[in-house]
């Protein structure tokens, strides 16, 4: 006999689609380890957040925001920006 686990429900991915909150919490996932992976090139490459700053022509504000997981407000461009002079290329497809 057989016995049915109780506690085994639906997907994660479903209950995030049922709660309407797929596409964003893929974003912000997206976005941190985007986050991460450059600022581990910069730790690698020995690049501080002001040289990154002077380097990108912008704020040290803004390569923080840029480097929080949590804040989702770095644009497509800055982060290509980003890879880029950490010597990688930022990959976006539809799947």
């Amino acid at each position: 006999m057989t016995k049915t686990n109780p506690h085994i429900g639906s997907t994660f991915e479903s209950w995030l689609d049922e709660a309407g909150i797929r596409e964003e919490v893929t974003a912000a996932a997206a976005k941190s380890v985007i986050a991460a992976q450059i600022g581990e090139e910069m730790k690698k490459q020995n690049i501080s957040k002001a040289r990154m700053a002077e380097m990108m022509q912008t704020s040290r504000a803004q390569v923080d925001r840029l480097l929080d997981p949590e804040n989702g407000s770095a644009t497509l461009e800055t982060l290509m920006r980003a890879a880029r002079i950490v010597g990688r290329r930022l990959r976006l497809e539809l799947v």
